[in-house]
């Protein structure tokens, strides 16, 4: 396979494009990283997700330290060509460093962040390096 179909995407002006991670079945937003040209590359390579890790400027396999991977089912590219769908199968079910299902945890209600969803498993339990 050629490499070809990389140069379809817009990517922004650091090299970046958004990519939302859902569970397959559930159809849950786990979380939002970023992917550069490699990761992505990567991520079609090895059938896991491989992100751009802003704050280290390094490459991340999801769940290099914590074992949590995320295995590919889909990759979507939307009608702008600026943001990728990431249909996955959560390993071990945690997708949060926090050790929660979702990064997105938290509800807008009455004007306060109110968390609406249980830690699975503490992190510390999780990232022991």
């Amino acid at each position: 396979m050629t490499d070809k179909w990389l140069d379809t995407i817009n990517w922004s002006a650091d090299g970046l494009i958004p990519a939302i991670a859902q569970d397959k079945n559930s159809g849950k937003i786990l979380m939002v990283a970023w992917m550069n040209r490699e990761a992505l590359k990567r991520t079609v390579e090895s059938g896991e997700a491989v992100y751009w890790s802003r704050s280290r400027k390094k490459l991340w396999h999801k769940g290099e330290e914590s074992g949590h991977t995320q295995k590919i089912d889909a990759i979507h590219l939307d009608c702008d060509e600026d943001i990728l769908l990431l249909s996955v199968e959560q390993k071990g079910g945690i997708a949060c460093h926090t050790g929660r299902q979702s990064c997105f945890f938290r509800q807008l209600k009455n004007g306060e962040w109110v968390v609406t969803e249980p830690v699975i498993k503490d992190p510390s339990q999780i990232y022991t390096k």
